[in-house]
């Protein structure tokens, strides 16, 4: 008798734009596209209160990025970083992304705040450190990758016992695992190219009052399939996980 397919939930901590989720849909609709379809998903709004019961009940867990601020701590978010902190003591496959990766660093004792120089947005370079070398999610990736990234807020003091996988000239932890199975990444690996130009077109105005040439952050947009495959990379280990 077949196993069911591996049970994920992505808990939805916000919305995008509304002219683009018009043209794109929504966040949980970007991850289930990067995800592999052999999964079971379930998608929650978090941000309306909505938790999913055991973390054990699972066989992996996606946090989605938000246009919410960790540091406000609004109450469905604590709510969903003590969650947070339970399903990594079961040592549930966990993947947080932007929000996802500061709440989760939250959740565990680290420290969130905005980023003393700023907005980082646009099509960035990632460099992975030694540490992700037999890293379970970022073993065989390239040393150096493009990510797609739009953040004011960062991960200020990685939570104790934290394992920093990877950085940046701008932002000092764009990826760490805290115990077996529970990773942060600061960058957007849902995004496509054409997402990433539709965000700076709707920011255009912001960067150009912080002093930033948006059209040239549009035009040096490029494609990041090392950043998107790790939503593939990340279904592989859930389900072999599952499996072993």
């Amino acid at each position: 008798m077949s196993q069911p397919n591996p049970r994920v939930v992505i808990l939805k901590t916000g919305s995008t734009y509304p002219a683009i989720k018009d043209q794109f849909g929504d966040f949980d609709e970007w991850f289930v596209r990067g995800l592999s379809p052999g999964l079971d998903i379930t998608v929650l709004n978090t941000d309306a209160g909505e938790l999913p019961g055991d973390p054990a009940d699972w066989d992996g867990i996606v946090v989605t990025g938000s246009p919410a601020m960790v540091s406000d701590r609004e109450p469905w978010s604590e709510k969903a970083a003590e969650w947070l902190a339970q399903a990594v003591d079961k040592a549930v496959p966990l993947l947080g992304v932007c929000y996802g990766h500061q709440l989760l660093a939250h959740a565990l004792g680290g420290e969130v705040g905005y980023h003393p120089d700023g907005r980082e947005s646009g099509t960035h370079s990632v460099a992975l450190l030694e540490s992700a070398q037999d890293d379970p999610l970022f073993r065989g990736m390239p040393g150096s990758f493009d990510a797609q990234l739009t953040h004011k807020q960062s991960v200020l003091r990685l939570p104790k016992d934290a394992i920093l996988l990877g950085r940046n000239e701008f932002e000092p932890h764009q990826a760490f695992r805290v115990g077996k199975f529970a990773w942060g990444v600061q960058f957007h690996p849902e995004f496509s190219a054409a997402i990433m130009k539709a965000y700076l077109g709707v920011q255009a105005p912001d960067l150009e009052r912080e002093g930033l040439d948006s059209q040239a952050m549009i035009d040096s947009v490029t494609s990041s399939p090392d950043a998107s495959g790790l939503l593939e990379r990340f279904s592989a280990l859930v389900t072999e996980n599952r499996t072993s």
